[in-house]
């Protein structure tokens, strides 16, 4: 069959070639839709709990997207009148940003005095051009002994200070509202730098984190992909030496990767650094069929056969397994959709969508073209198929040894993935060639950090912030995560409390401490909220009815596991120390992020059964042996093991990108193991062979092409490590080292197994 459907093409190369480039120009013209998402929120699904508590906070409270420009003077010191009319400066300027609903800085901190029986709020700031240094003293004191200001705002030492913006995008173009205010913030940058040359701006945020996304990927689309189609040219035509196929295999590419990307766009998914990847991870997985069946046809065509000979015979044999590990690798990448991150839904089905293009492709439009191109004859044995044969022989008379040295090697490496632990990093998923990652690392290490941890806390009756046991719960709870050594600083209103308190009593030190009278505390929140301007008001901390206040730990950069065990030790001090009404959990991206991994592994170990199963049965009835199906999955199963054994040796900590590695890389690695067998299979069952002829067989026939793929898979996905996107540089390099372990296993382990186990008529060796 699959000859008279070779010969069919070859008939009608003219009109296959036609229909293909309609094809391809239909679906290519989705590219038009296709569109690049900037919001960190896209790595989690709809109805993750985490998402769910974090917005419902937003919803309650003003929203704390930010921009941070974190200001560095060069003289190191901050309470000075060029640095802090620099400041104001800013901040002034800063109220332009698109989006803004609110700046705060040093300059305009709302200040609170006593004069007489009147509450006097005024910026801490007030004209500070003009300030001599008695005034400057006085504003340096107030500043590094306020505890809303310190570590926040200024950092103890009084070296840098920040201008904090918070953003609410009114998301009816998330596409380009994040751009536009980063485009603005940078400007202002500029021009603040030309303005106060002697004050170095970084810059850092939410925001900022959100363009880093698009930016990473556009980095990697400049530099790497250029650089990944030369290196798969070079590696095809020393392989094949045959310009007409290196010229139709990266046609293959270009097609495959235009074609599944304007599928993503009429299906309308919107592009993320985790998805962006795909156009990568395509031009890898493209190569693969196309170099089986050149390199059977060139085989055919050093034997003497004529060129459509050669190609019928090269479809004919290669057919049913470039379609089996085309199905299978699909299937791989299609279980990427039981991760609980989206992106990596898109990552697989895009990806999925290229292999099945490019699989239709190679046994279509590579047929019909090699046969329209001009070829230049092949004649004789190549000096790799020689070395092939060699290593067939190694193999037949080491079998033995192989297989026990392999299975105590694998034992070994297997014995070292329980090494691993999860833990994750998220202000590292980006290079440091980016900057937002250079910023934010400096801005953690000297002044706040991107690391949140957001609590709604409750009291349990309207106008109940003011009431003075719950005050000091909130106090207590507080100062227990200021002792915590995790945490830069703690925004909690009973800070203004306080503050408030001493002001009414003419600034009196002693009386910094909680109102003791629900009543008076509830006349003094109400006196200082008519005093504060327009912008800087209590939306952000204090709830409509009064009743519930946000408190904000802001962290150091850390990875996900401390954050999961600080959120367990709060959640543990609440349940001992607290009323139930305060029982509330925390809420943030970091949380987010810092849970992802675990619920990422969970339902990927799900996907990964599911992908298992299916893929086993395939193999079973595709090669009508049960006991071989099973048998192949020892090869397929044991590479990822292997990888993630070298992983728990050399780093020991998985995120989220490598809990999609074993579902991702299963497909793929099965693509040896089918080719492998199926040449087996065909040695034992039409050409009566014994199981180590039929070994020798299927390293003739097959053992070339293996090496040339598994090159160009290690190759795509060896400068994929190189992206500045740490998740895919994370996850391509797992890829990489899990298919080398795949090729080793084919060729030195599956073997020896097929000769130890499948003895039926074996008459020599």
């Amino acid at each position: 069959m699959a000859k008279r459907y070779a010969q069919f093409i070859l008939r009608h190369k003219w009109a296959v070639i036609l229909v293909t480039l309609l094809a391809i120009a239909g679906m290519g013209a989705g590219a038009r839709h296709l569109t690049f998402t900037n919001d960190y929120r896209v790595f989690f699904g709809e109805e993750n709990p985490q998402l769910l508590a974090f917005e419902n906070l937003q919803d309650t409270y003003s929203k704390n997207d930010n921009v941070m420009f974190i200001l560095v003077p060069a003289d190191g010191q901050v309470f000075t009148r060029e640095t802090l009319g620099a400041v104001a400066w800013l901040t002034e300027r800063a109220w332009e940003t698109p989006y803004s609903t609110r700046v705060e800085s040093l300059t305009n901190y709302q200040h609170t005095a006593a004069v007489e029986d009147d509450l006097i709020v005024e910026d801490l700031g007030y004209q500070v051009e003009s300030s001599d240094s008695q005034a400057l003293g006085r504003i340096r004191d107030i500043a590094l002994n306020e505890p809303v200001l310190i570590n926040r705002l200024v950092s103890k030492q009084a070296h840098v200070t920040g201008v904090n913006v918070t953003i609410e995008l009114p998301g009816k173009d998330p596409i380009a509202e994040n751009p536009e205010v980063v485009e603005f913030v940078r400007g202002l940058r500029a021009e603040f730098r030309a303005s106060f040359p002697d004050i170095d701006v970084k810059l850092t945020g939410i925001a900022m984190m959100n363009q880093a996304f698009p930016e990473a990927s556009q980095y990697d689309m400049q530099t790497l992909f250029p650089l990944m189609l030369l290196l798969f040219v070079i590696v095809l035509y020393f392989w094949v030496k045959e310009f007409s196929g290196t010229v139709v295999t990266f046609i293959i590419i270009v097609f495959s990767i235009a074609g599944a990307m304007g599928m993503a766009g009429w299906l309308g998914i919107a592009l993320t650094p985790p998805s962006f990847a795909a156009i990568m991870i395509i031009p890898t997985m493209a190569i693969a069929d196309s170099v089986h069946v050149l390199m059977n046809y060139l085989q055919m065509r050093r034997r003497g056969e004529t060129r459509s000979e050669a190609m019928v015979d090269s479809i004919r044999i290669n057919f049913q397994p470039v379609f089996l590990t085309s199905l299978t690798t699909a299937i791989g990448f299609l279980s990427m959709n039981f991760s609980d991150a989206p992106p990596f839904h898109d990552l697989g089905n895009i990806v999925a969508m290229g292999v099945m293009i490019a699989f239709v492709l190679s046994v279509t439009f590579l047929p019909a073209a090699m046969m329209l191109l001009p070829a230049r004859a092949q004649t004789g044995e190549t000096a790799s198929s020689r070395v092939m044969q060699r290593f067939a022989e190694f193999v037949i008379r080491r079998r033995r040894r192989l297989l026990i040295g392999m299975g105590l090697g694998s034992l070994l490496l297997i014995a070292c993935v329980p090494l691993n632990e999860l833990n994750d990093d998220f202000v590292k998923y980006f290079s440091e060639r980016i900057e937002f990652r250079r910023d934010a690392d400096f801005a953690s290490q000297n002044l706040s950090g991107l690391y949140l941890v957001d609590y709604s806390l409750e009291s349990g009756e309207d106008g109940g912030i003011s009431d003075p046991g719950f005050q000091q719960n909130i106090e207590d709870f507080a100062n227990w995560y200021r002792e915590q050594p995790e945490v830069i600083h703690v925004n909690v209103i009973s800070d203004t409390f306080k503050r408030l308190n001493k002001s009414m009593h003419g600034d009196d030190p002693d009386w910094y401490r909680l109102p003791e009278q629900r009543e008076l505390a509830a006349q003094y929140l109400l006196l200082y909220e008519m005093s504060l301007p327009y912008g800087l008001d209590l939306n952000n901390q204090i709830n409509i009815d009064k009743s519930a206040t946000r408190m904000t730990v802001m962290l150091y950069n850390m990875t996900t596991k401390k954050v999961l065990a600080l959120e367990q030790r709060a959640r543990q001090w609440l349940r001992e120390n607290a009323p139930a009404s305060m029982h509330n959990d925390a809420a943030s991206p970091t949380i987010m992020f810092s849970h992802i991994g675990a619920r990422n592994i969970r339902s990927m170990l799900l996907g990964t059964t599911i992908a298992l199963i299916l893929i086993s049965i395939i193999l079973v009835f595709a090669l009508r042996s049960f006991k071989i199906g099973l048998l192949s999955l020892i090869p397929n199963l044991i590479p990822a093991a292997l990888a993630f054994g070298v992983w728990g040796l050399a780093v020991g900590q998985i995120g989220l990108a490598l809990s999609v590695v074993t579902g991702m890389t299963l497909g793929i690695v099965v693509d040896d193991t089918v080719h492998f067998l199926s040449k087996y299979l065909r040695a034992r069952r039409e050409k009566g062979l014994d199981a180590a002829d039929a070994v020798r067989y299927a390293f003739n026939t097959v053992g070339l092409a293996l090496v040339v793929t598994s090159i160009v898979l290690v190759a795509g996905f060896t400068v994929l490590t190189f992206s500045a996107f740490v998740l895919n540089s994370n996850m391509a390099f797992m890829t990489a080292v899990t298919i080398v372990f795949a090729i080793v296993a084919d060729f030195l382990l599956l073997p020896p197994l097929l000769m130890a186990l499948d003895r039926k008529e074996t008459t020599n060796a």
